[in-house]
Parts: structure tokens; sequence; C-alpha cells
């Protein structure tokens, strides 16, 4: 995949696939380390330990629709390929985290791409999910949360037009102030 938003928004489907009530979207960037961390954390069923090391290779899915599941191994070899990590920590009945970390300035490092799109259409797509979207960039941070947003909006629901827009620019506006800051800062 060309962009880290698209790993994102098919690791967030698996999540979602797996029955997730609560999925946390994180991504912390530190320019000192030269580190682009993503993480996501959900409380789907999870898998055993055999089932966890196995979806790591493509040839293996739990969808009956086909026959390979090329994300997590995309996001693996992603990550890998740019002097980072790759890390899955799943457990039966209680949910699971898939962490990367590429090497910041690495020069094959896919950029971030359209996270706030992404975002947005994540909720839009599945508005009684509770998603937490966090995004750290050396020591400045942001959040958007769906329980908060709803708990704002009352009964209008999220996947309206008007409220994806909403979510989709206030994203845009914080990354592009994230960004500000750091540019500042150097």
């Amino acid at each position: 995949m060309k962009e880290i938003s698209l790993h994102i928004l098919d690791l967030a489907q698996n999540s979602i696939r797996a029955g997730a009530g609560n999925v946390l979207i994180r991504i912390e960037e530190d320019s000192a380390a030269d580190t682009f961390s993503v993480s996501l954390t959900d409380d789907g069923c999870g898998m055993g330990a055999e089932m966890a090391k196995s979806v790591q290779n493509p040839f293996v899915t739990t969808r009956t629709t086909r026959k390979v599941g090329l994300g997590i191994p995309l996001f693996k070899a992603g990550c890998e390929n740019c002097a980072g990590t790759f890390t899955l920590e799943s457990e039966l009945g209680r949910g699971t985290r898939i962490a990367g970390t590429y090497q910041r300035s690495h020069i094959d490092r896919p950029p971030l791409g359209n996270i706030a799109d992404t975002i947005a259409m994540l909720i839009a797509a599945n508005p009684k999910l509770h998603l937490r979207y966090e995004h750290k960039l050396n020591g400045e941070e942001y959040a958007l949360d769906t329980a908060e947003v709803q708990e704002i909006l009352g009964e209008v629901p999220l996947d309206m037009p008007e409220v994806t827009a909403f979510i989709a620019e206030f994203i845009e506006t914080n990354e592009s102030e994230l960004e500000s800051m750091e540019v500042q800062k150097s």
C-alpha cells in the first residue's frame, strides 16, 4: 500500500470484522528518535497464539471469501523494510494490538496519506463503533474520540454527511497545526 492511512483502514476493518466495539488508533512521531509509530488496539474477539502468528503470513486469512490475507503481512513488511519493527499481541476474547514502527527518515517510508478521510470514513461507515484517534508529533498531540463527539451532538448520528465533513475538517486542521508546530521548532 502506498500510504500508511490505507494500512490503518485495513487494520481497522479487521478489528470491526472481529466484533470490536472499541478501537484506538495511535500515531506517534518522534524526530529526535527518528521513529514513526502506528498502533491499533481493539476489544474484538482476539486470536490464539497460533493464529496471531499465522496471520502474519500472506497465505493465511480468517475470511471465507478469499484464500489470502495481505493487510497484516504488507504492514509488517513495510515497517521492517524501513528499519522498523512490528508486533502483534492478541488474546482470545480480549482483543488485539498491532503496532509497527518505521524509521521516520527512511527513504521508502510511505507517507501518512489522507488520514482525515480515512478516519471520517471509518466513523461514517461504523457509527456505533467507539473509535479514538490520537496523533502525537514531537510531544504535541491531539485526539478525536467518537464518544466525546456523540456527547456533544446528542441525538445527531455520526454518519450524517455534515458530521462526516466536520470530522474530516477537524482532523485536517489538527494535522496541519501539528506540522506547523514541527516546522516552527526546527
